[in-house]
């Protein structure tokens, strides 16, 4: 069984107190549910960015084993 990687960035790391997890699951997992897994937070805050292999997803995205997840907040800038 491969495990899902997920990153925390910015200043999510900063709260969550890490920067990475490895959560082990045998089948694929709704975004939100590796949210709550790995961050150990119920809610999915709204503006949270989220990719999985690089690519753009949303909370209903589906992960699979072996998949990078990676959450980050909004990015400003000029």
């Amino acid at each position: 069984m491969l495990p899902i990687r997920v990153l925390f960035f910015a200043s999510l790391k900063e709260r969550l107190k890490r920067g990475q997890a490895n959560l082990e699951s045998a089948i694929a997992l709704p975004v939100l549910e590796v949210w709550q897994r790995s961050s150990g937070e119920t809610v999915f805050p709204a503006n949270l960015l989220v990719s999985i292999n690089q690519e753009y997803a949303n909370a209903e995205t589906l992960v699979h084993p072996g998949d990078e997840v990676a959450f980050f907040p909004p990015v400003t800038g000029g």
